[in-house]
């Protein structure tokens, strides 16, 4: 039973298969391809429905394409996108540092600014870990991993560790007040590993005080921008030399000031005060973007900038590994020691916060040909009502059926030219039939109202 059940399905499939690919199917779909041209048909149907839902659907494609397109996004105007753009920005500010207390040194822009140009960037330095180091031979940081040894075996002299600060030389150094620990009822001095390189070694486990008035420290933003395509050019220093010299940006009542302070950048950026200080310890990244939005269908005076400040690095109660922002970089001299040169450097390692100017904007112009377009597109969505009623009416309505009909038809032309060939003969037939009748029926009443008979006339010859 399942062989011959399974037989008949497979001989169903076989005969579907056959109908729908058999020469003569292909043939009419060819033919058609090829002979057959659909047009629309407009069919009125009566029903209120419909009609309110044709109605409802195109309204609110006006509504969008007027108020969104046309309105908001500004649908008539001629887009310029590809802005051009240069960025100089300069800080101001004399700060105290600290390398060795009590020692405080003084420190100005040239100082804390690393390096003094960069493209649409700025780092200010704001905490700092100085190292004086020498070529010699020294112990290695005692945060460096398998750096603590009890003997010189511990110190693999080929090992291979990718945090060291030099070439281990194999020797474990002891010192008078290394710490020690109890092994088989003995007591063991326990060392560090000896290094040939750059001595003494960055000690990174104390930091020392930020960078004292660092949060009244100004930083001078100047951008030039263009749009070239309606060859544009703005600034944003818009006002006297007077104000731009004194005045201190605030989103509130100076919002086109163009020199920023960098204690109100930090209290924008970040609310928590702790989080604040560990940014002027440990660095961070902060981002300023300009944004050029201009109409020049309007003055040019109201082409002016907006900024917004934020903070791109992630808060340090939620960063587990490589929190803040900071690099390193030396200072490299020779000291002539008699018989030879002795190399010496100033190894520091710097945190602080980076700042990055994006610049964006686009510019737009009235312009007929865009208007037209957008016009275009609201005509041809409009037809996206008589789709949606049509899907109603043929799949939704009660008389789908019907409507399908009277939508649909296939018409022959050749069977067609000759039904309207026969009919305007019919037509022609009838009407002659009409006038024959009609030319009947206005002679027999002149033969009832006139019963006599028409004598002949004679001359008088004839008599």
């Amino acid at each position: 039973m399942r062989r011959s059940s399974s037989n008949k399905n497979i001989e169903k499939k076989r005969n579907l298969f056959k109908q729908l690919f058999n020469t003569n199917n292909i043939k009419s779909v060819l033919r058609a391809f090829v002979t057959e041209y659909e047009t629309p048909k407009i069919v009125a149907i009566h029903s209120w429905s419909i009609a309110i839902t044709c109605r409802i659907v195109q309204i609110l494609i006006l509504l969008y394409t007027i108020l969104y397109v046309l309105g908001y996004q500004k649908g008539y105007q001629q887009v310029d996108q590809s802005i051009i753009s240069s960025v100089i920005l300069k800080v101001k500010g004399i700060g105290t540092g600290y390398d060795e207390k009590p020692v405080t040194s003084i420190m100005d822009n040239a100082d804390y600014i690393i390096p003094s140009q960069e493209n649409s960037a700025l780092f200010i330095m704001t905490n700092y870990i100085r190292t004086d180091q020498q070529r010699a031979k020294c112990t290695e940081g005692i945060t460096v991993d398998g750096a603590k040894c009890l003997s010189n075996d511990n110190c693999m002299k080929d090992s291979d560790t990718i945090k060291r600060n030099g070439r281990w030389t194999g020797i474990c150094r002891k010192s008078k007040n290394s710490s020690s620990i109890v092994d088989n009822s003995s007591s063991l001095s326990m060392g560090l590993c000896e290094l040939e390189g750059w001595c003494p070694v960055e000690n990174d486990l104390v930091r020392p005080e930020a960078i004292r008035d660092v949060l009244n420290f100004t930083i001078f933003i100047k951008n030039f921008i263009e749009f070239p395509k309606f060859n544009i050019t703005r600034s944003n220093i818009l006002r006297d030399a007077t104000y731009s010299k004194y005045c201190i940006w605030n989103s509130l009542t100076d919002d086109l000031c163009p020199i920023f302070r960098v204690k109100n950048i930090l209290e924008i950026v970040e609310t928590d005060a702790d989080e604040r200080q560990k940014m002027l310890a440990y660095g961070g990244v902060i981002r300023i973007k300009i944004d050029w939005n201009c109409n020049l269908d309007r003055p040019l005076s109201e082409c002016i900038p907006k900024y917004t400040l934020g903070r791109l690095d992630s808060r340090y109660r939620v960063e587990q590994f490589s929190f803040g922002f900071n690099f390193r970089f030396a200072s490299h001299w020779k000291y002539y020691n008699k018989t030879y040169y002795q190399s010496y450097r100033t190894l520091t390692k710097a945190f602080g916060l980076r700042f990055i100017i994006t610049v964006t904007g686009q510019a737009g112009k009235f312009n007929f040909l865009t208007l037209t377009l957008n016009i275009g597109s609201m005509i041809g969505v409009l037809g996206l009502a008589t789709f949606i009623c049509d899907m109603v009416a043929l799949n939704c309505g009660q008389k789908g059926n019907v409507y399908r009909r009277e939508k649909f038809q296939t018409v022959d032309l050749r069977k067609r030219i000759e039904q309207l060939r026969r009919s305007s003969e019919n037509e022609k037939e009838r009407e002659n039939e009409k006038t024959d009748r009609f030319s009947e029926d206005d002679r027999q009443p002149l033969a009832k109202i006139y019963p006599f008979t028409i004598l002949p006339k004679y001359k008088d010859d004839d008599v």
